[in-house]
Parts: structure tokens; C-alpha cells; sequence
């Protein structure tokens, strides 16, 4: 595993004299990448929408401050377009086609020839098709290029000190909507107050899915006890957020179960 890393290291520096631009979300991905490549020619630029929380923004920052890297921060509102704010089955296409292009123009004002993401060998064997947007713009993705898998991300990152080695991965707050649902700001900061209230109830990988009145809540299997136990209190404070209908996922927290039912063509 540790030949991976290294090759990829090694592949990076013949790069970084002509610059390196990183698309930081804050993920252990894109942070394991940054820490790789501290030393450097690289500054890191995070996407900061209605689709992510304020808290990841927070996390980028520090992340970078502590590393001693460049870190800009790029503004858009999803909102705002037609396309993303109807939710389709490609809206992570369109959407990282936007974000991505942005960062293409922040890349060339400032001399930074390559843009890395921190896209990973198992992203390409699920429904990703933001996938389609890196490819069109040459975005370079290091862990997808030399196989290196989300586990083997988390093994080196604890290697490598990085105490947010387990961090629970945090996916675009619209991915809690099914696909063709109609975005609007009031649901997305209502889904944003509710996991924020089940992570300081203790449920600290939890998802959020809404399903117009009724909230199906994701976690670890082996936290359903606890939450079982804590009923009482997680009612109370999201019955606050006027969601009427709350609702337990047996099947556990999972990443893409919003794409169970799409066509078969469309999951690859």
C-alpha cells in the first residue's frame, strides 16, 4: 500500500513546479491529498454553497491554516440554476461542471497548471456522474489513477498522523433529496439543523434523507440501541424543525440510497 502513496507522491512533484491546484472539500480524501502535497506548489480552493455546511467551510480553513497552505474559497448559488435546483438524475454532473470550471479560472489567474481532486479507485465503480464533468475539464485524480481505495486512504492517513483518519464522509446536502425534487433553501437548512442536532445527541455519522413529510434517518446499525434509548430527546428536538414524520432506517446509514431506483443503465 505504502508503494502507492509514494508513486504518487513522486508523480505529483514532477507537476508542482508548474503549479497545483486542489479541490479541498474538507473529506479525508482531498485532506490526505493536501497533507501529501504540503510541501508543495499548491493552494487548495473549497466550493462553498447551500450544499455544504458551514462547519466543512471551518474544517478547510484550519485544515490549511495548520499546514501552512494557500486556501481560497469559491462562492456560487445552485439555487440560482435552473438545472440544480430541480434535482435530476445528473445534477452532480452539471454541478461540479460549474464548480469545476471555476476553479479552472481561478487556477489560470493565478499559474497553476494542474487541478487535482480527490476522487478515489472505489468512486469509480459507483453511480458518480460528477465523474463525467472531471474528465471533460482534465481534472487529474490521483487515488482513482494508482487504485488506491477509501480504506487504504484511512489506513495511510492514520499512518501518516492525521488524527481525522475515520471522519465519516460528508456527501452534498442535496443527495438527501430523492432525484426530480424541487430544492429550495428552507429544506436544506432544515436537513442541516437535524443532523447537526442527532451529531451533538451523539450520532456523529448520520444521514438525513427527506422524503416531503417524512425524514427516514440513517446510522451505524450498531448504534440503534442508542438512539432506541435517546427516542425521547431526538423526537423533541426535530419535531422543532417541523418535520412531521420521523422515521428509522433499519437498513442503516449508507452512501448513494437515493439511487436504488434508478434505471439500471444509470448505476455503472
Amino acid at each position: 500500500m505504502k508503494n502507492k502513496f509514494e508513486q504518487l507522491k513522486f508523480n505529483l512533484q514532477n507537476l508542482e513546479k508548474q503549479g497545483l491546484c486542489l479541490a479541498f472539500s474538507g473529506g479525508i480524501d482531498s485532506a490526505l491529498l493536501l497533507f501529501t502535497c504540503k510541501d508543495m506548489n499548491i493552494t487548495a480552493v473549497t466550493l462553498h454553497s447551500v450544499f455544504q455546511t458551514d462547519e466543512e467551510l471551518y474544517f478547510t480553513k484550519d485544515f490549511c491554516n495548520r499546514l501552512g497552505v494557500r486556501h481560497d474559497v469559491v462562492t456560487f448559488n445552485p439555487l440560482e440554476d435552473d438545472i440544480l435546483v430541480n434535482n435530476p438524475v445528473d445534477r452532480c454532473y452539471h454541478c461540479k461542471k460549474i464548480f469545476f470550471t471555476k476553479i479552472k479560472d481561478f487556477a489560470q489567474n493565478n499559474n497553476l497548471k494542474y487541478i487535482l481532486d480527490g476522487t478515489n479507485y472505489d468512486d469509480l465503480r459507483v453511480y458518480r456522474p460528477g465523474l463525467k464533468a472531471l474528465k471533460e475539464l482534465d481534472i487529474i485524480s490521483p487515488f482513482a489513477k494508482f487504485q488506491i481505495t477509501k480504506q487504504e486512504i484511512r489506513e495511510y492517513a492514520k499512518l501518516c498522523g492525521l488524527t481525522i483518519y475515520n471522519k465519516p464522509s460528508a456527501p452534498c446536502i442535496a443527495t438527501r433529496f430523492p432525484y426530480n425534487t424541487r430544492l429550495d433553501k428552507n429544506s436544506i437548512e432544515k436537513i442541516k439543523s437535524a443532523e447537526k442536532i442527532l451529531k451533538t445527541i451523539g450520532f456523529e455519522n448520520n444521514r438525513v434523507r427527506l422524503h416531503n413529510d417524512i425524514a427516514r434517518i440513517e446510522i451505524p446499525p450498531d448504534e440503534f440501541n442508542s438512539f432506541t434509548e435517546k427516542r425521547v430527546q431526538i423526537i423533541n428536538e426535530l419535531k422543532k424543525l417541523d418535520i412531521q414524520y420521523l422515521t428509522l432506517d433499519i437498513e442503516g446509514i449508507r452512501s448513494g440510497s437515493m439511487d436504488i431506483e434508478l434505471p439500471q443503465n444509470y448505476v455503472k
